[in-house]
């Protein structure tokens, strides 16, 4: 059995695989690992423990405590020249984030196709995923909730509130809604748009659904892309 574990900046993932299937998974806010160790701990050890963390050294001095209980020493994801079929194109292929470092090999792992490899979370990120696995390069923008906190935080006026989409706003929340969803659509469609036609769009994070509705293109929303690659990259380690 393998604990796969993604811990972003705002929540951490966590699933228990065995062979292709996930027998448990779960998520809590990255403030939250102690009451994560109580759950953890009815649980019995897993053979391995492979962790993508981009949360910083702190939270992975207090992930190491809370998977102590075990005795088993975690394995860090570390992206590299080549992995799992996937080619990382990055200058330095050490300075790619480890969440899309898995998410890359998550969705190679699951489509063999070239696709936009899209994670919607704090952050937004979009990765070009060739023919062949190789990975030519991506972008990064603030994240949906992030656009929709800055203008509250950085304005007089426009509030922090929930809003809907609406093809023509007619209230301050829903403009911000949709002015931020359409946003972050317009910059995948863009990318989208100079890759070949009828290229996948591989959607994952807590926005994802809510993007994929605004999309003009072919899209395959994956909950757990990034533990995906990482259960992927634990299993190659075996």
């Amino acid at each position: 059995m393998i604990l796969a574990i993604d811990c972003g900046n705002t929540r951490l993932k966590w699933g228990l695989r065995e062979g292709r299937v996930w027998r448990k998974t779960g998520a809590v806010p990255v403030s939250d690992l102690e009451g994560l160790e109580i759950r953890w701990r009815k649980i019995a050890a897993p053979e391995s423990v492979v962790v993508a963390n981009v949360a910083g050294d702190a939270v992975a001095k207090r992930l190491k405590g809370a998977l102590s209980h075990w005795g088993v020493v975690p394995a860090w994801v570390k992206p590299k020249r080549r992995e799992c079929g996937v080619t990382n194109a990055y200058a330095d292929p050490t300075r790619l984030g480890p969440d899309r470092w898995a998410a890359l090999i998550g969705a190679w792992s699951l489509l063999r196709a070239p696709c936009l490899v899209v994670t919607a979370g704090t952050a937004t990120t979009a990765d070009i995923l060739e023919a062949g696995g190789v990975f030519s390069g991506g972008v990064i923008l603030p994240g949906l909730d992030l656009m929709k906190r800055s203008l509250s935080e950085n304005t007089a006026r426009l509030p922090l509130a929930k809003g809907r989409f609406a093809a023509r706003p007619r209230n301050t929340a829903d403009a911000i809604e949709t002015g931020c969803l359409l946003a972050q659509a317009g910059a995948v469609e863009r990318i989208l748009a100079g890759l070949r036609r009828n290229t996948v769009c591989v959607l994952s994070g807590g926005a994802a659904r809510a993007i994929a509705r605004q999309l003009r293109a072919p899209v395959r929303v994956v909950d757990n892309l990034v533990l995906e690659g990482v259960a992927r990259i634990a299993a190659e380690a075996e």
